[in-house]
């Protein structure tokens, strides 16, 4: 039961991701929305990462690559997560 809520919950942050540019290029991003045990587990694999302060987690290319892979293997034919960027990185309005 384990392995199949670390499956889901990959699948999930991949799922309702954003791209978000930052200096070192486009990340996908995803909120922490997971039991903390999940997430901690899929940190030490090596798929997310992301400060314990910070509100969401950062999928890796491995994350990104898992994910879709977990899909197929589901059966899942799930369209790419959108490519905008959240509010927090969109110029402020004066």
């Amino acid at each position: 039961m384990e392995n199949l809520i670390r499956d889901l919950t990959l699948m999930l942050l991949y799922l309702t991701s954003w791209a978000e540019k930052t200096p070192f290029g486009a990340v996908r991003r995803s909120w922490k929305g997971y039991p903390f045990e999940t997430l901690d587990e899929l940190a030490k694999e090596g798929v997310i990462d992301g400060s314990g302060r910070a509100k969401s987690v950062r999928l890796t290319e491995a994350g990104e690559k898992e994910a879709r892979r977990l899909l197929a293997r589901y059966g899942l034919n799930a369209p790419e997560p959108p490519e905008h960027e959240s509010r927090a990185t969109r110029p402020q309005k004066p």
